[in-house]
């Protein structure tokens, strides 16, 4: 530990403890911080790493009877460092000229500046030495891909991954589940000293010929009958469940409108989408003489109906 250190730096404060404070008493505060800080629990915190490090400093000087004593008579003299105007070795106003006897064994201590003392070493797995000693780590994770039908996707499936060694992983696939998206199962990756790792499976979602996903909705297309669309009525549409809904089609529906059926989309735990009906107004390819001679009378009473009127204009724009 350097000199510099014990001077600048009030361990006591750091523990949180009275400068009286007994060794029970040091090392409960300890015990305490070091959870609270430790880098296992606050991964990529700089912060929470700097104040472990000072913790784990100030607990391996005052749980030292002899650098305790040190350290505080080194306190006692004013509390900060005290340049010397020449210095003895050529080291002009150096710090370890003025108190370098009372440092020279700096550093020492079980586990070295900064190491972990053995009496805290069964909370994190023992083993230590000089500079933080090296807590258990868990396995690494696996990773796995699984192909599923559409259905599957949207009202949630089980998979069974087989192993290389014939062990059967049953992997439950959460309804709702996107194309891409992944699962994790807990426990099921590599072993290691702190437990065994994961295993992450991506998820493909096969295509549907006819149901396709819009987010949380669910798109298709239904044909109608020209009669259906000019006279309106109800009709009835398959959904993802299985069963049929009834639809309202208004009057006059243009081909391509689409309508909504409220709640039948894909359901997830935050929301539920809607089922999406686009309309397709199938033109009869073939007429028999008397369905010729309706369209016939139909065109005579609706001819001074022109549906591309002002075409021109607006494709002049």
């Amino acid at each position: 530990m350097a000199s510099q250190d014990w001077v600048e730096k009030d361990f006591y404060a750091i523990l949180g403890v009275a400068k009286d404070a007994s060794d029970a008493d040091i090392k409960k505060a300890y015990r305490k911080l070091a959870r609270k800080y430790h880098p296992d629990t606050n991964a990529g915190d700089a912060e929470a790493e700097k104040k472990f490090k000072d913790i784990t400093e100030a607990n391996s000087v005052l749980s030292n009877p002899e650098d305790r004593q040190q350290y505080d008579a080194i306190r006692a003299m004013g509390g900060g460092a005290r340049f010397a105007p020449g210095g003895h070795n050529g080291n002009a106003g150096g710090f370890e000229d003025l108190f370098g006897g009372i440092f020279n064994q700096g550093g020492r201590g079980r586990g070295g500046a900064g190491g972990i003392p053995p009496e805290f070493a069964d909370l994190f797995g023992g083993g230590f030495g000089g500079g933080f000693q090296q807590a258990p780590t868990k396995g690494s994770d696996r990773t796995a891909s699984t192909s599923i039908s559409f259905k599957g996707s949207i009202q949630g499936t089980t998979v069974s991954l087989r192993e290389v060694d014939g062990n059967v992983i049953d992997v439950k696939i959460p309804a709702g589940i996107k194309d891409g998206q992944k699962v994790r199962q807990r426990g099921k990756g590599n072993p290691g000293a702190a437990g065994n790792g994961d295993l992450i499976i991506t998820v493909n979602v096969k295509e549907h010929p006819f149901f396709k996903r819009d987010g949380n909705s669910i798109r298709i297309h239904v044909p109608v009958s020209f009669n259906e669309a000019a006279l309106g009525g109800t009709i009835e549409v398959p959904t993802m469940e299985g069963d049929k809904v009834k639809l309202h089609l208004p009057a006059g529906t243009p081909g391509g409108r689409t309508l909504r059926v409220k709640g039948r989309g894909v359901k997830t735990a935050k929301e539920t989408g809607d089922l999406l009906v686009t309309v397709d107004v199938v033109v009869p390819q073939k007429l028999n003489d008397e369905a010729k001679e309706a369209i016939e009378a139909f065109a005579a009473a609706t001819a001074g109906e022109d549906p591309r009127a002002g075409l021109a204009v607006r494709a002049a724009l």
